[in-house]
């Protein structure tokens, strides 16, 4: 051990295998842990192979708002519009969007927009619960997110084998609520923490500040030395499983799979195109992860809640959404992804249309559970579509309302996975995967005209 290195035996204890090792434990803890689901769905004939692998999701954090994005009002006069009254065509006849979105409008044959999601909820605990989940808060059983839930039927119960997580957030946790739900600690998701915006993306459990893969590989061996305890007991049965998560732990470290974390793979050019920014880099790091087999990654996108001087924040991070989702829709075409890969862009809600121009709030916009648009691509669904309306001013649908549920329904369809099925609760009861008449929900039907 040299003088730049001073460790002791204890802190490379700590430092070599618990940080290497923490994360796939841990996972295998909760996995041994959890009570299976009963994947046999109520109808098998709605059951077929899915033309979607992945999903990233893209968590507009605080809600956005419709009219400045996909749904603009330029003739709803400046008490609606603010600045932002110049709507710009797109690729697709007929579509126009926010005037801060000119690469999306050259994407538009890409995605279509959802321009009536509704649930009236303003709260975005609750909000955030209905929309990731599909069910109203409030009952007895806490749903998993949809992350969650394809996370379990399309990962390790699936036959997943990759060393990274299923169900990815890049970089900081959602916090709304729990995102795995009656499903247990096995399903949640991973947070990587770090900022891929940045010089070295510190993914927790993976990299720490300083710290080479030169620098880890060398700390392992020296590990290796001074643990006489494991050498000795290598054959052990009993431990077989502990030796086994240290080996895959420190493969995902050192070996192929932790290296879909380092960007500086990538050429400047790509990374680049995607944008300098977190937003850019997370998109990025998604289509990695995607490339890698990952079927679930939420980008969790912060920042939106602006009751408060609402279109400077809009000024500077809408061209951010604009480049990095632009450049994640095109680079995904491309390299022939986006047939098998969801892109759902959105928020637990949407703005209020009407701004408060008044003292405190300087050109805010608030909470606004009516109505409020959603983006959708890849996996099965058309691009250069518009499903549903908005009234003049955008306060609430005018035709073909959407909710939750309508959505996930048509996302698990095209999963392969029965928006009928019933998942089994820890405590013994079947649950249903998605809320039907039974339980008094309306629906505004099967979406038929994106699928």
């Amino acid at each position: 051990m040299n003088h730049q290195d001073p460790l002791s035996r204890r802190q490379l204890l700590r430092a070599g295998f618990y940080s290497a090792a923490g994360l796939y434990l841990a996972s295998q803890q909760a996995l041994r842990g959890i009570q299976p689901l009963d994947l046999k769905p109520l109808c098998p004939s709605l059951v077929r192979p899915g033309k979607a692998k992945a999903v990233i999701q893209i968590w507009m954090w605080g809600g956005p708002c419709h009219l400045d994005t996909f749904d603009p009002k330029p003739d709803a006069g400046r008490d609606y519009t603010g600045p932002l009254d110049k709507p710009l065509p797109t690729k697709v006849d007929g579509l126009r969007i926010g005037q801060l979105l000119p690469k999306l409008a050259k994407q538009a044959d890409k995605y279509s927009v959802i321009r009536s999601m509704t649930h009236g909820v303003q709260s975005h605990e609750t909000a955030s619960y209905i929309t990731q989940t599909g069910w109203k808060s409030g009952g007895r059983v806490v749903h998993p997110s949809f992350g969650a839930v394809v996370s379990k039927f399309l990962g390790r119960d699936a036959g997943y084998k990759g060393l990274i997580p299923p169900y990815i957030v890049l970089t900081r946790p959602q916090g709304r609520f729990s995102e795995a739900g009656c499903l247990g600690s096995a399903y949640k998701p991973f947070a990587t923490g770090g900022d891929p915006g940045r010089g070295q993306f510190l993914v927790e459990g993976i990299a720490a500040p300083g710290v080479t893969r030169k620098r880890q590989e060398t700390r392992r061996q020296l590990l290796d030395r001074l643990n006489t305890f494991a050498r000795d007991r290598k054959g052990d049965p009993e431990l077989a499983r502990f030796f086994e998560s240290e080996s895959q732990a420190y493969d995902l470290i050192l070996g192929d799979a932790g290296k879909v974390f380092e960007l500086s793979e990538e050429k400047d050019e790509m990374r680049d195109f995607y944008g300098r920014n977190t937003f850019g880099q997370s998109c990025l790091m998604a289509r990695r992860l995607v490339e890698k087999g990952v079927p679930y990654i939420t980008i969790n996108y912060r920042g939106w809640d602006t009751h408060k001087r609402h279109f400077e924040s809009m000024q500077r991070m809408l061209p951010q959404m604009d480049q990095g989702l632009a450049a994640l829709l095109e680079d995904l075409s491309q390299r022939g992804l986006l047939d098998s890969t969801i892109v759902w862009w959105g928020g637990e809600f949407g703005r209020t249309p009407k701004i408060l121009w008044n003292a405190p709030w300087n050109g805010g916009r608030s909470h606004h559970g009516h109505c409020f648009s959603t983006l959708i691509a890849g996996g099965g669904f058309r691009g250069g579509q518009v499903l549903g309306s908005s009234d003049e001013k955008g306060m609430y649908p005018d035709e073909r309302p959407v909710y939750p549920w309508d959505l996930h329904a048509a996302m698990y369809g095209l999963l392969g996975i029965d928006p009928q099925a019933k998942l089994r609760h820890p405590q013994g009861q079947m649950v249903p995967l998605l809320p039907g008449p039974l339980e008094g929900y309306e629906s505004g039907g099967p979406l038929k005209e994106l699928v």
